[in-house]
């Protein structure tokens, strides 16, 4: 499962799609939005991507998580748009017969799409806004 969405990431559609009886590690991360960054009150987020080559990166992310480590599958949904306070931004999941490579894959899976996909964060703040580089 790749996805950018434009609505709230479905959390449990996720759990439910990559579930399966040999699996017995769910490992999920959410990157949230977040009321500050670098001592600074942040409002909300908005983010953007050059879409069809986004997906191709979370794409080309999965399959190489798929290869490195012995997982089942993995799942990454990002969200575009306006996105406030609390809300998640971004969700990773990796499902293996057992939890530490879930949570291996899970992780670097994350970083990965941080350092390498062309998704892109604008934070407003109470004075104006900026554009984040690394933005997931």
């Amino acid at each position: 499962m790749i996805e950018i969405v434009r609505e709230e990431i479905d959390v449990a559609g996720m759990l439910r799609e990559l579930a399966h009886p040999a699996d017995g590690a769910q490992a999920l991360f959410l990157g949230n939005v977040r009321d500050h960054h670098d001592g600074r009150g942040v409002r909300h987020l908005e983010y953007d991507a050059y879409e069809e080559m986004a997906l191709a990166q979370l794409a080309a992310v999965r399959k190489a998580m798929l290869e490195r480590f012995e997982i089942r599958d993995l799942a990454i949904v990002h969200r575009i748009g306006r996105i406030e306070i609390g809300a998640a931004a971004v969700a990773v999941l990796a499902v293996a017969p057992h939890r530490a490579p879930a949570f291996d894959a899970c992780r670097t899976a994350m970083d990965t799409v941080k350092e390498s996909v062309p998704i892109f964060k604008r934070e407003f703040y109470e004075d104006g806004d900026r554009w984040i580089e690394g933005g997931t």
